[in-house]
């Protein structure tokens, strides 16, 4: 038989025990109150309060993961609805049939190196620096002044000396500009990106294809500069028509530089789809991308050039291939 003491001890404790579960109940009770101010109201006016679990006192319902905010939904923190868009891997601008140089570059190299982890990184910090130092500055000068569309496609298309990546860019950019036409042009507000864009767009219509360039020429009258529709223009004047900020336009145009290489090695088999997106969620690629834009943004178009001669050989060299995969 226990003793008093022994008793009167346990009883002690069992009060203590007892109080500590109170308070501890009284301070769930205010967080969760705290959580849960937020009240909707119906379109007649009254207002709703959150619902409540009979079963544990009358406080409301609290969702799993508690939200960060309980003034109210707000639209400017979500990210513009054009850059999710145009971020889209699945826009419809032909980039899967491009490697960017990728394969060239794997069939130039012995197994050995392809199968190391090391090697889809070091042609990925190759290929950004090369897009970067050749196209970037073009592509913010067309955001800038989009009414010098048409000049800075001239004389783009001068500067490329791969054909093949001439090629490759001309498809996506006209590729680009029909998915602009088609889907994205009622949407966007008048802008001078937005004209820039309709004249640029009629002028491919109507210039001369193919053989009929030439014809009708009037020797010592200038004729009208050949439109080329190259990416890097049609993209960085298409995010202004939309309102994209020059920041957004840029980044989100290496990003989806390096989601293309990306989807290329699954493709080519170096990497899994898994190890893929890692790699496309990782610091050192966001590293990379913020470095080869602060490197970038104040360089002219009067110095833009490629600083990596291999991609252009790897490129053009491509159409030599024994077999090949993509396009380019």
């Amino acid at each position: 038989m226990p003793s008093q003491a022994e008793e009167h001890s346990i009883d002690q404790e069992v009060a203590q025990l007892r109080a500590q579960i109170d308070n501890a109940t009284a301070r769930l009770k205010e967080l969760r109150g705290k959580e849960s101010t937020i009240t909707t109201t119906t379109p007649s006016g009254n207002s709703l309060q959150p619902e409540s679990d009979p079963n544990n006192d009358g406080l409301p319902i609290s969702s799993t993961t508690p939200r960060t905010s309980t003034i109210g939904f707000k639209t400017s923190s979500i990210p513009p609805h054009s850059l999710l868009l145009l971020a889209d891997s699945a826009l419809p601008l032909g980039s899967f049939a491009f490697s960017s140089g990728l394969e060239s570059y794997l069939a130039h190299h012995p197994p050995s190196h392809n199968s190391r982890p090391e090697t889809l990184r070091q042609f990925m910090h190759m290929s950004i620096t090369s897009m970067a130092s050749a196209t970037l500055p073009y592509l913010l000068a067309a955001y800038t002044a989009p009414q010098r569309l048409t000049e800075l496609d001239d004389t783009l298309d001068a500067c490329i000396l791969c054909p093949v990546a001439r090629r490759a860019s001309i498809s996506q950019g006209k590729a680009l500009i029909s998915v602009w036409e088609r889907s994205l042009k009622v949407e966007s507000a008048e802008s001078v990106a937005k004209g820039a864009l309709q004249g640029f767009c009629l002028g491919l219509k109507v210039q001369p294809v193919g053989a009929m360039k030439g014809k009708g020429e009037v020797e010592g009258v200038e004729q009208p500069v050949e439109l080329n529709a190259h990416f890097p223009l049609v993209y960085a004047v298409v995010c202004a028509a939309q309102g994209l900020s020059d920041h957004q336009t840029a980044y989100t145009y290496l990003f989806n530089h390096a989601k293309a290489v990306a989807s290329a090695a699954v493709r080519a088999g170096v990497l899994g789809p898994y190890a893929a997106q890692a790699l496309l969620g990782s610091d050192w690629l966001r590293a990379e991308l913020e470095r080869a834009l602060a490197r970038e943004w104040e360089t002219d178009i009067e110095d833009a050039g490629q600083t990596v001669p291999a991609i252009d050989v790897w490129m053009g060299r491509h159409e030599l291939l024994y077999s090949r995969i993509f396009n380019s």
